[in-house]
This record gives C-alpha cells, sequence and structure tokens, in this order.
C-alpha cells in the first residue's frame, strides 16, 4: 500500500510540474509548440533509454514486445497539448483536458465489467465538480479548434494510460515509447518549418522542454507506468483529477499566482472526491 500511494504521488507531482513548465515555456513564447513537443519527447526518450539500458544490463530484463499504439497515442497527447495551450486558458485547458481523460478511463473500465459502487459516483461527481470550481473563474467560450485539440489529447492520454496497466518493464516501455515517438514529433517539426515556418525557440525555451521530457515526462511517466498495474482504472482515472490542483498549488509559490477561497475550497473538494472513490472503489 505504501508502495503504491508513494509512486502515485510522485507521478501525479511530475504531471503538475510537467503543466507548469509547459506553461512557462508556450504562454511568453519561449519556445513554439512544434518544437517544444520534439525536444520534449527527444530529452524524454534520451533520458529513459540510458536507464532502461543501465536495468537491462544490470537485470538482464528482456525488451518490451512490439507496441506501435503506445507512443502514436503519447505523440498525440504531447502535440496535441503544446498547441491547444497556444489558444486556451489554463483553466479552460485543464477543464477539457481531464474531461475527455476522465470520460475514456471511465468508459473503458465500466466496458471492461468494473462496477463502482454508489459511494464512488458520489465521489467522482465531488471531484468534477471541485475541478469545474477550480477552472470555472474567467471561463469563456473557448476557441473550437484549441477545445478540439485539448479533448484529442484527453482521449489519447487516457488510452496511453489504459495501454500501461499491463506493461511488465515500466521503464523499458516508457524508453520505447518515447522512442518510438520520436520520429513522429519531427515530422512535426519539420511541417511546420515547412508550413509557416513559425518554429523558434531561445535558450530558456530549450531548457524548458528538455526539463519537461527528461524529468517531468520521461521520469513522471516511467513512475505512473510502474503504479498502473497496482491501481484499478477508476482509481487511475479520478486520482488524475488531482493534478489541475496540485498544479494550482503549485503556480502560487512558483509562479506567483495569489491565493483565492474558491483556489482552496475547490481543493478540498478534488481531493475528498478522491478519498471517496479511494475508500468506496
Amino acid at each position: 500500500m505504501l508502495r503504491t500511494v508513494t509512486l502515485t504521488a510522485v507521478a501525479l507531482l511530475c504531471f503538475a510540474s510537467n503543466s507548469l513548465l509547459c506553461r512557462a515555456a508556450l504562454r511568453p513564447g519561449a519556445i513554439d509548440p512544434a518544437s517544444f513537443t520534439l525536444i520534449r519527447i527527444l530529452s524524454g526518450a534520451v533520458v529513459l533509454l540510458v536507464l532502461s539500458w543501465v536495468r537491462t544490463r544490470a537485470q538482464q530484463r528482456p525488451r518490451p514486445a512490439g507496441d506501435f499504439v503506445s507512443p502514436a497515442a503519447l505523440f498525440a497527447y504531447a502535440i496535441a497539448f503544446s498547441f491547444a495551450y497556444v489558444r486556451l486558458t489554463a483553466g479552460t485547458g485543464a477543464l477539457v483536458l481531464f474531461g475527455a481523460v476522465q470520460v475514456t478511463m471511465l468508459a473503458a473500465a465500466i466496458r471492461a465489467g468494473e462496477r463502482p459502487r454508489p459511494a464512488a459516483w458520489l465521489g467522482i461527481l465531488v471531484a468534477v465538480g471541485g475541478l469545474i470550481g477550480l477552472t470555472l473563474p474567467g471561463l469563456g467560450a473557448p476557441d473550437p479548434l484549441g477545445a478540439t485539440l485539448m479533448a484529442l489529447a484527453g482521449v489519447s492520454w487516457g488510452i496511453y494510460t489504459l495501454r500501461g496497466r499491463g506493461a511488465t518493464d515500466p521503464i523499458g516501455a516508457t524508453a520505447r515509447n518515447f522512442g518510438f515517438g520520436l520520429p513522429l514529433a519531427l515530422i512535426a517539426w519539420v511541417v511546420g518549418v515547412g508550413v509557416s515556418g513559425g518554429v523558434h525557440a531561445d535558450p530558456r525555451g530549450l531548457a524548458l522542454a528538455a526539463a519537461s521530457g527528461g524529468i517531468a515526462s520521461g521520469i513522471g511517466y516511467a513512475v505512473w507506468y510502474t503504479a498502473l498495474p497496482l491501481l484499478t482504472a477508476t482509481r487511475a482515472a479520478v486520482l488524475q483529477l488531482s493534478v489541475p490542483a496540485i498544479t494550482a498549488a503549485l503556480a502560487v509559490v512558483v509562479l506567483g499566482e495569489s491565493v483565492s477561497a474558491r483556489l482552496v475550497l475547490s481543493s478540498i473538494a478534488v481531493l475528498g472526491g478522491i478519498a471517496i472513490v479511494l475508500k468506496w472503489r
């Protein structure tokens, strides 16, 4: 139990840190979305391939079996997420993203025969309500293309998470996903150069993208893959609802955002709803 809690907490913290790094890099225009995605996946691939190589030599683990759906889902999430956040506010993006994740993962869980108890459904509703309360201020009609891209990112991340629940070698599987996702990111970058020529990156943007890929994404996703076999699909889905609340709390410290009563109450609702689901799964 302690191992599951620790792994899950580290993964969710990495997810929140990744959101902060993405916002810091993309919103001031330090780097364009296509370049950010390319550097992010490249950095994650390098870090994970090194970790996988060391782990394989030490334990003589076999290489993960071939799988092209997971790398495609990872790339689809990363590229759609980057381009969506250029068009959406942080609150709107978080709401669309994690709403799509919830729909994808809970639908898959119910289809697989998992039946949450009524109390668990109540917890889900409380958590979603807290998420809506957190992101509602300033929420206007979202940009249609941005909302569509973020919904695609959420569905892709939901698929990636579900497929990761069966990973027997989390680090090796994540390294392979990043490695096979790299050519897709490179193609997207080349297309971006050819279509608009609007690619750019300063040292700060490159550093943020590298940190997002190598640490928050690469290591974070490997930890998440390790925790997934220990979680039901419903738990994995609802736990991710805490990421916007964690991100908002960290943004107060890291980005200097103000603390509000709504932020505190929404965070209590999200984390309280998660606690209900964990108790009455």
